[in-house]
């Protein structure tokens, strides 16, 4: 039996890893359930904290991952249109795939900014730019959250 979630602990954690690119899939929270799934086996010897601390990291880079396009589109400068337009961006986005959730915001944030605020073409691109810096650094650091997870899992499988 240990075997077999130890296989389904991995598996999480390349999906996690995936999810953390592929908008599809909550990429750190399916690693984190790795990591739980393979603290039900002999080959697990982290105490609870450590499962604990990696529940509270993964909750901080997912909520960030979702804040961050508003927050950026607001400090390159945006209005409040175009803050609407980032969520609405990331929204739609999701339904077009990777590259609609990497276009999204920056489409969403560029038109809000250009309708609401009827501001140039350049304040615009600006504020887009910050959307888009949001979704690399959010996307950055669920990779490295993912990726560390499933080095963990893979430290207790073999160690």
């Amino acid at each position: 039996m240990d075997i077999f979630l130890a296989i389904l602990a991995v598996l999480f954690g390349v999906v996690g890893l995936a999810g953390s690119v592929a908008p599809i899939l909550p990429g750190p929270p399916v690693s984190w359930v790795g990591l739980l799934v393979l603290s039900f086996t002999e080959y697990y010897d982290r105490p609870l904290w450590f499962l604990l601390v990696w529940l509270g990291v993964v909750a901080i880079v997912t909520a960030a991952d979702n804040i961050l396009p508003v927050i950026m589109t607001k400090k390159f400068g945006g209005s409040r249109p175009a803050t609407i337009g980032t969520v609405i961006g990331m929204i739609v986005g999701f339904f077009f795939g990777p590259l609609g959730m990497i276009a999204g915001p920056f489409v969403g944030a560029f038109l809000g900014e250009l309708w609401g605020n009827k501001s140039e073409g350049h304040v615009a691109l600006r504020v887009a730019t910050g959307a888009f810096a949001a979704f690399i650094c959010g996307t950055g650091a669920k990779l490295i959250a993912s990726g560390m997870i499933l080095y963990y899992m893979a430290k207790e499988i073999i160690v």
